[in-house]
């Protein structure tokens, strides 16, 4: 695999983080008109799930950076006729494309991919990883908080079926935050520590709502809508027991009434759409490294950031 792909977030180890996370300040804050234009050949988004956020926040980092882009979906590509990954992947490398953006139902799809010259930036798989996902919600948390270390983070939802769930927890560790789950007991995770949602939000720094993955379960959920609200949704209830400072995310699609009430998600607390924004940023950190080029100058102390 091309040394330059992003798969996931332990690979990407701590230092490799903070490179990204510095560029995508960077493209925020400095180099906002910053192109890579016709230096590299066009790049491929492939979709193999349904998805607006990922899909659209990559196409437009890559339409900024001045790249061309076919963005190629399931139901328009051989895969339909029962061409492998691997064999469309090649195809597309073998036309000109320089890199591959690549979201699948399948877990570590990436690992079929092996000899593959071209970078692949992962954009979801399975249940596995969402490394770009992950580094926006570290770079919102950053922008509240302006650290990572000992912060007090509570995901709460379908941890079972969650790649957010995952990498956010692989790389929140690195940093020295503490990580806790929430949710109904059919989706405990092994080796992810479950604890009380009440006596949570009483002392997280960040709440991070997810959706029930209804497209994962292979039974109906235990619990109607209305009960899952209940004892484990964020409601008003709940919200008035918060901290302070602390912050409502989510990375959407957000089920209002469910996982969050709807009078919450644009609350003075929420950053859910601010983590959209920021996905930008971050996704054109990601292609610039994919893509071979060095960093920017500024070394980390341009960060206001402590690691």
């Amino acid at each position: 695999m091309n040394p330059n792909s992003l798969l996931t977030m332990t690979a990407l180890g701590k230092e490799g983080t903070i490179h990204l996370l510095q560029e995508a300040f960077l493209f925020q804050k400095k180099y906002t008109d910053w192109q890579i234009g016709s230096q590299r050949g066009p790049v491929a988004n492939l979709f193999f799930e349904n998805s607006t956020r990922t899909h659209y926040s990559f196409a437009y980092a890559e339409a900024t950076l001045g790249l061309k882009r076919a963005d190629i979906e399931a139901s328009a590509s051989s895969v339909m006729k029962g061409e492998s990954l691997y064999d469309t992947c090649k195809t597309l490398e073998s036309i000109g494309y320089s890199l591959l953006v690549i979201r699948s139902p399948e877990d570590a799809y990436y690992e079929k991919l092996d000899s593959l010259s071209i970078p692949v930036i992962n954009a979801g798989d399975g249940k596995g990883d969402h490394p770009t996902q992950c580094l926006l919600d570290l770079y919102t948390m950053l922008e509240h908080f302006g650290h990572l270390s000992g912060l007090k983070v509570c995901i709460v939802g379908d941890i079972l079926h969650s790649r957010v769930a995952k990498s956010d927890f692989d790389a929140l560790r690195m940093f020295g935050a503490d990580v806790f789950f929430s949710g109904p007991a059919e989706f405990e995770r092994e080796g992810f520590p479950f604890v009380d949602l009440d006596k949570a939000i009483e002392v997280s720094d960040v709440v991070m709502l997810l959706r029930i993955q209804r497209e994962r379960l292979t039974i109906p959920m235990s619990l109607s809508d209305e009960e899952y609200h209940e004892r484990f949704g964020l409601t008003k209830k709940r919200y008035e027991k918060m901290k302070e400072n602390a912050i409502i995310m989510h990375p959407a699609p957000v089920n209002r009434g469910i996982e969050i009430d709807s009078d919450l998600v644009e609350s003075p607390r929420s950053v859910i759409f601010r983590q959209m924004h920021n996905g930008v940023f971050v996704r054109k950190a990601a292609i610039k490294k994919a893509l071979g080029f060095s960093r920017f100058p500024e070394d980390i102390s341009s960060l206001p950031w402590r690691f």
